[in-house]
């Protein structure tokens, strides 16, 4: 037997055992495991970027059984088998990869990308009758907030609606901290000062996140780098000044900063 199989086989039989044996699993549903499948794949986005192969196995695995439980609930409500997701995925990627498993052309991942989405529109209007549809729609709600705007954009721009080049992005940011700066100056006139604040807040963070998609950049790994930079240099200030840290002000804090900065902290 394939070994693949055999592990995966296995697995299934752990994951039946725990659903049918184990308190936590038998009261688990498909509503209380998509939180733990969304923090699951972020681990495993961490243990990527880690760059530890140990730490990447071990998390994919973690996703991986999140998988087949929620497979398994969904066999148990009469909805789903993990057989299911399992041929649905792949007859997806049979028939979303013609240039592999068919007769069409494709000799670069440009190419290879404009077919699935073709295709992908293909299979939207088939389930919708034809009828007509935004490009927005089929964003997921709950993706992260970051890669839902990113994605957002991402659609509005295959249709014309997009600055030519990042310059126009950035103008936009531009713009979104004049109007920022104008909500704070007016934060204590009227009774929805805050909500004005959080909307301008908003417009700001969705402006820089059309930066990054414009030059092809992963606004949320950006991100990530800039907070692992914050707690390198942070944590340098807290190791120099020790029991003073409280005590010591804002000028000394800064000037450790700027010292891990040029360390390359």
């Amino acid at each position: 037997m394939d070994p693949r199989t055999a592990e995966l086989t296995r697995l299934a039989e752990i994951v039946d055992r725990l659903r049918e044996g184990c308190p936590w699993d038998r009261e688990q549903t498909l509503e209380t495991m998509a939180p733990c499948a969304q923090e699951e794949a972020a681990e495993v986005a961490d243990a990527v970027a880690s760059g530890s192969a140990e730490a990447t196995c071990e998390e994919l695995g973690d996703l991986l059984m999140n998988v087949f439980l929620m497979s398994r609930i969904g066999e148990q409500a009469g909805r789903f088998t993990l057989a299911d997701v399992a041929r649905r995925i792949g007859d997806k990627l049979i028939h979303r990869h013609p240039h592999v498993f068919g007769d069409v052309q494709a000799d670069t991942a440009k190419q290879v990308l404009a077919n699935w989405d073709r295709i992908k529109e293909a299979e939207k209007a088939a389930k919708r009758g034809g009828a007509p549809k935004s490009v927005l729609d089929d964003v997921p709600e709950r993706l992260a907030s970051l890669g839902r705007a990113f994605k957002l954009g991402k659609r509005a721009a295959k249709v014309g609606f997009d600055w030519p080049d990042p310059s126009g992005a950035l103008d936009k940011v531009r713009e979104e901290v004049a109007e920022l700066e104008q909500a704070i100056g007016a934060r204590d006139r009227g009774p929805d000062a805050r909500g004005r604040l959080e909307h301008e807040l908003g417009d700001l963070l969705f402006a820089v996140v059309n930066v990054a998609r414009k030059l092809e950049l992963d606004p949320d790994q950006a991100l990530r780098a800039a907070s692992v930079r914050f707690e390198r240099r942070f944590r340098h200030v807290e190791e120099s000044l020790g029991p003073r840290l409280k005590e010591a002000g804002l000028a000394e804090m800064e000037r450790l900063w700027q010292q891990a900065k040029a360390a390359g902290m």
